[in-house]
């Protein structure tokens, strides 16, 4: 039982996406910074899905930590906008970096996907 003015505990799964949603925010950071170096026009359709997707992450992140009632509705566009980030990085196939990011992404999407899904 909590205490008054206390949270209860976040459940494994929304803990799980937190820490994706993180991730992936840190992540994207790293992979806008490495994109800015190349510099060159193909780059920026790939920066705004970087820009979008690291928002969208650190506030769908925050907004599950204070328990916002518009949390699932949060996770939903997160999910959105992580997929479409991964899909932006993997049309650089030989970039390291670029990959990781995919990766993140994708993983990230999935955990959103299901909390979008769960009663939070």
């Amino acid at each position: 039982m909590t205490q008054p003015g206390t949270m209860p505990a976040m459940s494994k799964e929304m803990q799980d996406c937190v820490d994706a949603c993180m991730t992936c925010h840190g992540i994207c950071e790293e992979t806008m910074s490495s994109c800015m170096q190349m510099g060159g026009q193909a780059q920026m359709q790939i920066m705004r899905a970087l820009m979008d997707c690291a928002e969208t992450t650190r506030m769908c992140a925050d907004m599950m930590m204070r328990r916002s009632p518009m949390s699932a509705e949060m996770c939903a566009m997160c999910a959105k906008a992580c997929e479409m980030c991964a899909e932006a990085c993997m049309s650089m196939p030989d970039d390291a970096q670029m990959m990781r990011c995919a990766e993140a992404c994708r993983r990230c999407a999935a955990t959103c996907r299901a909390m979008a899904g769960a009663t939070m």
